[in-house]
C-alpha cells in the first residue's frame, strides 16, 4: 500500500483516472434518470478495471476510512470502498460483514454492480457455517438492493455445493416485480444447475416454471438443451 491511507487519498487517485465522457455513459448505463432503478446516482467516470487498479494501491485501508468511502455520493467511491472491504474481510471477516450489512441498510449498496461485486464475498462467505435467517429478512425487504444482496450472497454456498438456500429464496421470490431480481434469481438457479446438481435445477423448474417470470426462466435454463428450454417455456 502507498504511504497515504485515507479515504481522501483514494478519492484523489480515482479522480486521476476519471473520464468525463465515461461519466456520461455510466450515468446512462446504470439507469440514473428520474424513476429509473439508479435514480440520482453520481458517476465521475471510472471504469471497473481502472477502479480495481486504484484499489490495489490502497489495500489495508483502515475500516473507518472504508466506511467513509461507502457513504460517498459518487458511485465509484462506493465501489472502491466495497472492493477494499472485500480485501479487508480476509483478515477481519466478521467486522467486514457487519460493516457491509450496515452499509446495505443505509442504502449505500444501491446498484447491481455494487451488489454483485460484494454480496457473495462479504455476506455469503461469512454465513457459510452460520445461521442464514438474515437472508430471509433481506429477501423480504421492500428495497430491491437488499433482496438482490440476499440472492447473490448464496453464490458462496453454491460454490461449496450447497443449493438449499438458493432454492428456498428463489421459490419465495417468484412473484418479485423487479426485472433485476428476475435476472439475479435466474442467474443463481443456472449456477445451481452448473455447479451443484442438474437434477436440483430441473426439479425446481418442474415445480415452478409455470410461475417463473420470462427473464428468470430464460436465465435459469440458459445451459439446457434447446428442446428442454422450449418445453419449460411452454409451461408459462
Amino acid at each position: 500500500m502507498e504511504s497515504l491511507s485515507t479515504a481522501q487519498d483514494v478519492r484523489a487517485a480515482l479522480a486521476e483516472v476519471a473520464n468525463a465522457a465515461d461519466a456520461g455513459f455510466l450515468q446512462r448505463f446504470f439507469k440514473t434518470g428520474p424513476g429509473e432503478y439508479g435514480a440520482g446516482d453520481l458517476f465521475i467516470g471510472v471504469r471497473v478495471p481502472a477502479a480495481r487498479a486504484v484499489v490495489k494501491r490502497f489495500r489495508g485501508l483502515p475500516l473507518d476510512e472504508i466506511d467513509a468511502l461507502l457513504d460517498d455520493p459518487e458511485h465509484e467511491h462506493r465501489l472502491a470502498g466495497l472492493l477494499l472491504l472485500v480485501d479487508a474481510s480476509r483478515s477481519s471477516p466478521g467486522e467486514a460483514a457487519e460493516r457491509y450489512l450496515a452499509a446495505v441498510r443505509r442504502g449505500r449498496v444501491n446498484n447491481w454492480d455494487l451488489v454483485d461485486s460484494s454480496a457473495e464475498h462479504l455476506l455469503g462467505e461469512w454465513l457459510v457455517d452460520r445461521d442464514r435467517s438474515l437472508l430471509d429478512d433481506l429477501a423480504a425487504s421492500p428495497v430491491l438492493w437488499e433482496r438482490r444482496v440476499a440472492v447473490l450472497a448464496t453464490f458462496a454456498f453454491i460454490k461449496r455445493g450447497d443449493a438449499s438456500t438458493t432454492l428456498d429464496l428463489a421459490a419465495r421470490l417468484l412473484d418479485d416485480r423487479e426485472d433485476l431480481m428476475h435476472k439475479a434469481v435466474g442467474w443463481m438457479l443456472r449456477e445451481v444447475g452448473k455447479r451443484v446438481s442438474r437434477e436440483a435445477l430441473l426439479g425446481f423448474l418442474d415445480a415452478h416454471a409455470a410461475r417463473m417470470p420470462r427473464t428468470m426462466l430464460s436465465y435459469a435454463t440458459e445451459h439446457l438443451t434447446p428442446e428442454e428450454r422450449a418445453a419449460y417455456r411452454s409451461r408459462r
